[in-house]
């Protein structure tokens, strides 16, 4: 749209350093903590990812837009961010699977966006003074009086975003990667055999329950709160721990309820705020990072292997909490060396801090949902033998 027609926008970190640029999307005023994610794809997925609930997204790809959105591409059922940040917006998608500009989207869900901002600087300056709460605002042009507001907002440290996210009914999936975009032949070899998962709700992205299902999972998904006495009824072959936004620390009912499901030694996988509960259960502790991992080109290995993993936290765990012979290091972020991946040294039980599913992303560490299936498959035949 050509600047004339533009509306004017703010953007307020709590700090009070302010942008001034203009309006896409909805108009009006939201307040979340500021982080930045760095992929150059995947705008639609990263936008409505629950992991991202209450929190502002800076893209560091120049341009925004330029594919429009669609509903296929959705992770859940409409955008979770507070607001997004762009260099540049494209207003006219080219793109045969576009149904709607990207602004249009974002109207509809009454998230505001701001652009025509300098989008490396607010980058470098997350990265070197830490993610902090931010405000864009079309409505409220004063500086000051915006910062007041922004500053008022909880920290996300203590935040416990998981209620806004989790399912409030239990639900049955079944939906497995669409076969055009499959890309694992592998999958193609569980035809026949099907495992009953539950996945518990933290805020889980579709394309982690479309992997689950392609590996031949049945799989209900259950709300965060769901005791586990409740969960045992659906005798599941395996437990999920989603993904999910906030602070892992708070969410203490998934805690306590995974601590109960460890004891029933069946096989458990978990995925980023999964993980983080996971290692809450087990007896460690979790802090913030600085800045977070937000991008599709995190390293994470250990010893030989080196996957580039799709990753989006703003907490991990602290080595130093985990309790002596009971689990080990299975993966490191190859950046900064914290905690990518948690084994149980004697159950059946293993988790990573990253997006195995990769939407949007690579696809090195797929093979996890294979190593889930196998550990399911170990724990029947058991199952079998001993009851025999």
């Amino acid at each position: 749209m050509p600047l004339s027609d533009a509306i004017p926008a703010i953007f307020v970190l709590a700090d009070g350093t302010t942008y001034r640029g203009w309006s896409f999307g909805a108009t009006g005023t939201k307040i979340g903590e500021v982080v930045f994610n760095t992929g150059m794809t995947g705008y639609q997925e990263v936008l409505t990812d629950p992991s991202y609930c209450g929190q502002i997204v800076v893209f560091t790809y120049p341009e925004l837009g330029n594919t429009g959105v669609n509903p296929e591409d959705e992770e859940s059922s409409r955008p979770q961010v507070r607001g997004a940040v762009a260099r540049n917006i494209s207003t006219r998608p080219s793109n045969w699977r576009s149904t709607q500009s990207l602004s249009d989207y974002l109207e509809q869900y009454q998230i505001p966006g701001i652009y025509g901002i300098d989008t490396r600087a607010l980058t470098r300056k997350i990265r070197i003074f830490g993610a902090m709460n931010g405000g864009i605002s079309t409505e409220i042009l004063d500086e000051a009086e915006l910062l007041e507001q922004v500053q008022a907002a909880p920290s996300m440290k203590g935040l416990n975003l998981v209620r806004e996210v989790t399912t409030p009914n239990i639900y049955e999936w079944s939906d497995p990667t669409n076969p055009v975009w499959e890309f694992n032949p592998a999958c193609q070899e569980h035809s026949g055999e099907s495992f009953t998962v539950v996945a518990i709700d933290f805020g889980v992205k579709r394309n982690i329950m479309r992997r689950l299902a392609s590996y031949g999972c049945r799989v209900i998904v259950v709300p965060a709160n769901t005791p586990p006495e409740e969960i045992l009824k659906y005798n599941p072959d395996g437990i999920f721990l989603s993904n999910g936004p906030g602070d892992p620390a708070s969410v203490s009912e998934g805690i306590e309820t995974t601590k109960a499901l460890l004891e029933t030694h069946k096989p458990m996988f978990g995925i980023c705020m999964g993980h983080q509960i996971l290692g809450h259960a087990l007896g460690a502790e979790t802090f913030k990072l600085k800045f977070g991992h937000r991008g599709l080109n995190q390293p994470a290995g250990l010893q030989q292997r080196v996957e580039i993993t799709s990753q989006n936290h703003s907490f991990a765990i602290d080595p130093e909490t985990l309790p002596n012979g009971v689990v080990e290091i299975s993966h490191l972020n190859l950046n900064d060396s914290t905690i990518a991946g948690l084994r149980h040294k004697s159950l059946p039980v293993f988790s990573v801090q990253y997006h195995p599913e990769a939407s949007p992303g690579p696809h090195d560490a797929d093979y996890l949902f294979e190593q889930f299936v196998q550990a399911m498959r170990a724990a029947r035949r058991a199952g079998v033998a001993t009851v025999g």
